[in-house]
């Protein structure tokens, strides 16, 4: 069984714990994923099922995205999103033609520094296990591509933005960015990758959906 499948995470999980529940309904004990969704964002997860499947994975990787995003202004938090110790940076309301205007500068070809608390490498571990030792971590910014921003709503200190991006954007990271160029402050208080290339949220799986169509392949 090699096949590639678009999975909805929900908001709880990581994305090892939806591989561990894939390798125990389908048997199979090469499965992988194609960009990690942290526990607190739900929305698309491209999987590779088999070896063969697996391969094909950093292609996957590279592929276009669309997410869904709530940004919360006025504080900061350390992780960047709403796991974080929170502090208060400015009780200033933006008004949206501000907003309208620096989301702009984010658009196109950027410098983007990774959260402290995410799986970039440094000193060959992943920088969050590094953080939650208590370790100074300091990211180098690197180049990455944001081709949308799309404003959904806005009712302070709510910010609902939709992006469409090249690969290895951090959207916990854009949203801090767009809070401090504001001069207000700002973490991701939600966030739903709706696409990955040609996968959609509306074509993707449950994990128990996944299982029910195997168990009823598996009685044809």
């Amino acid at each position: 069984m090699d096949q590639i499948v678009a999975i909805r995470k929900p908001v709880g999980p990581t994305s090892h714990d939806v591989i561990d529940d894939i390798r125990h309904i389908t048997g199979q004990r090469t499965v992988g994923h194609a960009g990690t969704l942290d526990p607190l964002a739900s929305g698309v997860l491209v999987v590779g099922i088999g070896r063969d499947a697996t391969r094909k994975l950093a292609e996957m990787v590279k592929k276009e995205k669309e997410y869904e995003a709530e940004i919360s202004f006025g504080r900061e938090s350390t992780t960047d999103d709403v796991e974080g110790e929170k502090r208060e940076i400015s009780n200033k309301k933006p008004s949206l033609s501000e907003i309208e205007e620096t989301i702009r500068k984010f658009i196109g070809a950027i410098e983007q520094t990774p959260p402290i608390y995410s799986s970039v490498k440094l000193k060959g571990h992943p920088a969050h296990r590094l953080a939650r030792r208590g370790e100074k971590v300091i990211l180098k910014p690197r180049s990455v591509e944001i081709k949308k921003i799309k404003i959904l709503s806005y009712n302070y200190p709510c910010l609902k933005i939709r992006v469409v991006t090249g690969p290895g954007v951090y959207i916990r990271a854009l949203a801090r960015d767009i809070g401090r160029a504001l001069g207000v402050g700002a973490y991701l208080s939600g966030l739903m990758r709706t696409r990955v290339g040609d996968f959609t949220f509306n074509s993707a799986l449950t994990v128990d959906q996944l299982r029910k169509s195997l168990m009823n392949d598996r009685i044809k």
